[in-house]
C-alpha cells in the first residue's frame, strides 16, 4: 500500500460523522417515527374519561413522590405473567393511555401494578389511610409512608377538612389526622386508574337473514 492511501476500514472525521447520522436516523425511524405512524389514530376508548384538574393535580404528586419508581401501570398479558390472576387486571393496551402524557409505565414492581386500583380498592378512607401508613394496612409492606401529606392535630378537625379513619392504635386519644390537599389530589388520581372496560370496541351486531318458510310455495 502507497504511502498516504487510505485503507477503506480506516476512520476519518466525516465518516465517522457520517455512520452516526445513519445509526442515529435508523433508530429514530425503528423507536420514534414507526410507533407514532402505528399508533397515531388510536383513539381514547368510551370508558376512558379525561383526567379532572385535581387529579391531573394527584398525577404530578404521584411523580413528585417517587410512586413511579415502584409501581408500574402496565398488566402484562397472561402468557407473559399471572396478572390476571393477581387481580391486577388485563394487559394494557396502547388506548389505555390516551390521557397519559407523559405515560407512567414504569420499569420496576416493587410494589403491585396499580393501573386498576382505583377498581381494586374503591375506598377514600382505605387509600388515605394507606399513604399515611401502609403497615397497617398491609403487614410487611415496605412502602414508605407518607407523614408529610397529612396533618397530625389535637382536637377536632375545621369544617370542611378531611379526617382519615385509622385503624386503632394509631393515634393518641384527642388527636386527628387531617388530608391535606396535595394527599387527596393524589387520592383523587389512584381513584381514578380503571381500565376496567373492555381492551376493544363491541363488535357491531350484524343483521340476520329471514329464515325462509319452507311450507310456502
Amino acid at each position: 500500500m502507497s504511502a498516504g492511501k487510505k485503507s477503506f476500514w480506516e476512520m476519518d472525521e466525516l465518516r465517522l460523522v457520517t455512520g452516526a447520522m445513519v445509526i442515529l436516523g435508523g433508530a429514530t425511524g425503528l423507536l420514534v417515527v414507526m410507533p407514532y405512524l402505528l399508533l397515531e389514530n388510536v383513539r381514547p376508548p368510551v370508558g376512558l374519561k379525561p383526567y379532572t384538574s385535581d387529579q391531573l393535580i394527584g398525577r404530578q404528586s404521584y411523580i413528585a413522590n417517587g410512586c413511579v419508581y415502584c409501581h408500574s401501570q402496565q398488566p402484562r398479558d397472561i402468557k407473559q405473567a399471572p396478572d390476571a390472576t393477581r387481580g391486577w387486571g388485563r394487559a394494557s393496551v396502547a388506548a389505555d393511555y390516551a390521557y397519559d402524557t407523559p405515560h407512567l409505565l414504569g420499569t420496576m414492581r416493587t410494589g403491585p401494578d396499580l393501573l386498576n386500583i382505583g377498581a381494586r380498592q374503591p375506598s377514600k378512607d382505605w387509600q388515605l389511610g394507606h399513604l399515611y401508613q401502609p403497615r397497617a394496612y398491609t403487614p410487611g409492606s415496605i412502602m414508605p409512608s407518607y407523614p408529610y401529606l397529612f396533618e397530625l392535630r389535637q382536637g377536632a378537625a375545621k369544617a370542611g377538612e378531611t379526617v382519615v379513619n385509622l385503624p386503632p392504635g394509631l393515634t393518641q386519644p384527642g388527636q386527628v389526622v387531617v388530608a391535606k390537599p396535595e394527599a387527596l389530589a393524589l387520592v383523587s388520581y389512584l381513584l381514578s386508574l380503571d381500565r376496567t372496560y373492555p381492551a376493544l370496541p363491541p363488535l357491531p351486531s350484524m343483521p340476520v337473514a329471514p329464515t325462509p318458510d319452507k311450507d310456502k310455495p
